[in-house]
């Protein structure tokens, strides 16, 4: 292993050097983060980003140095996922290698054969005889609307973000998945904000156990402050003052079918060191939805595809019991939610959190 991450050091000055001369960024510089933590805090993992500038686009891959034993739970209408029936409790192949969260629609689940091709390299994957098969599971979001639909992150994309994932904390905002990410779009772009990636982690007492999150939140509602309920982004008024507030709205009358179909997702993974079996993997990655209804609100709609991935590493000392690791992701994911709002930067007409000075007011 430590062959791969000096590999993957010489590989990401390579990719950095020869992606930048085409207009695109492959790897991002981690930043000092605030206490939340974040997904990396559960070891045994890394996580790269690749993000397209010129649009922007992007995605984000998880790497499980020994695999991991994973679940998924799908939960809006308009999904785009690849892999996700691999991770049925009742089905054979019971370890992952990679997860893979990406912008650019339908075409962003290409950045997963990316992925597949840099484990391939070192051999990493699930054997069948003499043949190792990478498994790699991913989603996408839509985020076509926001820049020149034609570039959209593809294989190249995928294999640069592994060229530069670390077991540092990764950056959040404007980068990898949450790249082109908005939220607020129940009444058009027009009212919409600026979202982004965050991840966060949490510590289960002196147990060694750690619960992790990393999200890209591009919801068609808005996003709330996961204690106050406070919006923090979301679908904003005429006058650029307020709010408009979408389930106020929704109350009021007005019909979420003015939401583009397909056009919106929140997608995530949960990691922890804990032993899980897919089945309490898939158990955590139900719960873990709970931590988007806390900050989204309205989610799960027929206009979204929401899906979250959940993995286990099993390298704890301490058993624990899914219903635990459950609840703490769920937090974990909530607080990852706001991060990617609080942390995201304004695009021309798509201004974010940090860009409202009324906000600050508040």
């Amino acid at each position: 292993m430590q062959s791969i991450r000096q590999n993957s050091r010489r590989s990401l000055l390579r990719a950095a050097a020869s992606l930048a001369a085409g207009g695109a960024v492959a790897a991002e510089e981690p930043l000092t983060r605030e206490p939340e933590g974040s997904i990396t805090d559960v070891g045994g993992l890394r996580v790269g980003h690749f993000t397209d500038s010129r649009r922007p686009t992007g995605c984000t891959v998880v790497l499980f140095e020994r695999g991991a034993v994973a679940g998924v739970d799908v939960r809006g209408s308009a999904p785009g996922t690849r892999e996700t029936d691999l991770l049925n409790p009742v089905n054979t192949v019971e370890r992952i290698n990679a997860l893979v969260l990406s912008g650019g629609s339908a075409f962003g689940l290409d950045t997963a054969s990316g992925v597949m091709r840099y484990l391939d390299e070192f051999k990493m994957g699930y054997r069948v005889g003499s043949i190792v098969v990478p498994i790699v599971p991913a989603a996408i979001l839509f985020d076509l609307g926001v820049g020149d639909p034609k570039i959209r992150p593809g294989e190249q994309a995928g294999y640069a973000a592994c060229q530069a994932a670390s077991n540092s904390a990764p950056r959040e905002g404007n980068v990898g998945a949450g790249a082109g990410a908005t939220v607020g779009k129940m009444f058009g772009m027009k009212a919409a904000m600026k979202s982004g990636i965050g991840t966060a982690s949490l510590a289960i007492g002196s147990s060694g156990l750690v619960v992790g999150a990393i999200v890209a939140v591009n919801a068609v509602g808005d996003v709330r402050h996961r204690q106050t309920g406070r919006i923090l982004a979301g679908a904003r008024a005429p006058d650029g003052q307020s709010f408009l507030d979408s389930m106020a709205q929704v109350l009021a009358g007005v019909t979420l079918a003015r939401a583009n179909p397909g056009g919106n997702s929140t997608i995530g993974i949960i990691a922890t060191n804990a032993v899980l079996t897919k089945t309490e993997a898939t158990k955590v990655a139900q719960m873990a939805h709970d931590g988007l209804a806390r900050t989204i609100n309205p989610i799960h709609t027929a206009f979204d595809g929401d899906t979250i991935f959940a993995a286990a590493t099993g390298t704890a000392a301490t058993r624990a019991d899914a219903s635990t690791i459950g609840a703490i992701a769920a937090e974990a994911m909530a607080r990852a939610v706001n991060r990617a709002v609080l942390t995201a930067t304004g695009l021309p007409e798509l201004p974010a959190h940090r860009d409202l000075a009324w906000l600050k007011e508040q």
